[in-house]
């Protein structure tokens, strides 16, 4: 069991921003993100003790993170009546034009659904179309598919 441990602690060592990165796609409320991190190592040093090894520890762990984040996202959204919270934090503090163009992206980005949220991320983490279909269980093909879709998609709330 103390070899797992090591083995567990060294892993998420290595992997925390991915994690956190993952949370904070879900929420920018420091707290939620804090929560969806907690879930996250939860789910992980659950699953830890069978992963197989057959995939890259990364792509396990960006899997379990997201379907971690989805689920709480869901229950969120059952317990709040299906009404969508507005939390708007600062998160930069200089108002520059890159700065709007950011928030207002991450704005748009929030809207979209969970999974086409989870794509996006990890599009933006410069994985590829394998990577991220193997991470979010479609192929490569549909990955290509669903973010010629989401860029449309953005193109159109940019319009609005």
């Amino acid at each position: 069991m103390e070899q797992l441990e090591k083995e567990f602690t060294e892993a998420i060592q290595q992997h925390k921003s991915t994690i956190y990165t993952v949370c904070y796609m879900f929420s920018t409320n420091e707290q939620q993100v804090a929560d969806l991190f907690q879930e996250c190592l939860i789910n992980l040093w659950r699953g830890f003790a069978s992963f197989r090894g057959e995939s890259n520890i990364k792509t396990w762990i960006y899997r379990v993170s997201l379907n971690t984040c989805i689920t709480a996202e869901r229950k969120s959204k059952r317990r709040n009546d299906n009404k969508r919270l507005n939390l708007s934090i600062n998160l930069f503090s200089d108002t520059d034009n890159d700065t709007r163009q950011i928030r207002l992206l991450q704005e748009r980005i929030g809207c979209l659904g969970p999974f086409d949220r989870a794509i996006v991320l990890l599009w933006l983490e410069n994985m590829s179309y394998e990577e991220i279909g193997a991470i979010v269980g479609i192929s490569a093909k549909n990955v290509s598919v669903r973010l010629y879709r989401i860029k449309e998609q953005l193109k159109k709330m940019s319009n609005e």
